[in-house]
């Protein structure tokens, strides 16, 4: 086990619509993607992608949405250790102008404990703060082994104030400062006393304000571009996790300065695709952002 990330599963339903139907009406869509869904799920298959393919510790259901989800995942080549839940989790996702909403239906009733893995030989642990129980066993277990610990906190979860005692690398979203009254360059202070070595904020199109090693706070701009090119916002937050935890298993001796660049690129790919499998980005699409020959506008979005 190279890396282990831990969530809660979806399969995403992302589509296209010039309006919703109200009452009793129907209206057809232009065009919809079916995919795997859920931070640090997307982030892990993004990885697997990239070509590090990491351990998932996610709920699935013994239903066919869950078989669908474990073809998805082996298709990756990921081994999935499963928290069974009686019915598999879905997401709606409507993105418009730059912009997604999204109707969850979630089942995080676990029917079992999560599963007590050997962590030898992993070298980075990524949570989204879904699993409360199993995120704060392995951050636990994570730091103690010296294993570099990552979060995406796109919400406020039942122990997220503990829980990031024992992140290293901690990314959040607006949406998490909102839910605790602070403004972004207030989150990372509050990152900072909690012990975050790497801490920042999403601002979507807006880029990434976060403090480096030394605790100095910088911003990394959104990538620019044309709006008719931003199909599907959501995911890219998730994309860009994957993107980074694969930078620092790649080379640990990169600064995160670098690791963000990298990421930043993967998440201007995915924004241009429809659902999260579609805009996952190959190293060639990476390197053809990063000199430039694609431009696009990053959604650095993370919450669901």
């Amino acid at each position: 086990m190279e890396a282990l990330f831990i969530g809660q599963a979806y399969i995403d339903v992302t589509f296209l619509t010039d309006r919703m139907p109200t009452g009793d009406e129907k209206h057809v869509a232009s065009a919809y993607a079916i995919s795997f869904g859920g931070n640090a799920v997307t982030a892990a298959f993004c990885c697997a992608k990239l070509g590090i393919v990491p351990e998932l510790l996610a709920t699935v259901a013994d239903d066919w949405l869950g078989r669908m989800f474990l073809d998805m995942a082996a298709e990756y080549g990921i081994l999935v250790h499963p928290r069974k839940v009686k019915t598999s989790s879905l997401s709606f996702v409507m993105p418009n102008n730059g912009q997604r909403a999204i109707v969850r239906c979630r089942d995080d009733d676990y029917l079992n404990p999560f599963l007590r893995l050997n962590l030898s030989g992993c070298r980075a642990l990524h949570v989204d703060g879904h699993q409360a129980d199993a995120a704060m066993y392995y951050a636990k277990a994570a730091r103690k082994a010296g294993i570099v610990t990552s979060l995406d906190g796109g919400g406020l979860r039942s122990n997220t104030h503990e829980l990031l005692s024992f992140i290293e690398v901690a990314i959040v979203s607006e949406r998490l400062c909102e839910q605790m009254a602070f403004e972004p360059t207030g989150m990372l202070e509050y990152l900072k006393s909690r012990g975050c070595r790497i801490g920042g904020v999403t601002l979507g199109h807006r880029g990434l304000i976060w403090y480096d090693e030394a605790g100095t706070v910088q911003t990394l701009p959104a990538v620019v571009v044309p709006e008719d090119r931003v199909i599907d916002t959501s995911g890219a937050g998730d994309v860009f996790h994957g993107a980074y935890i694969y930078s620092y298993l790649t080379d640990a001796a990169k600064s995160w300065e670098e690791h963000f660049h990298f990421a930043r690129a993967a998440a201007t790919h995915k924004i241009q695709y429809l659902g999260n499998e579609a805009g996952l980005p190959t190293l060639a699409d990476i390197a053809a952002i990063q000199v430039g020959k694609q431009a696009s506008r990053t959604g650095v979005e993370s919450g669901r």
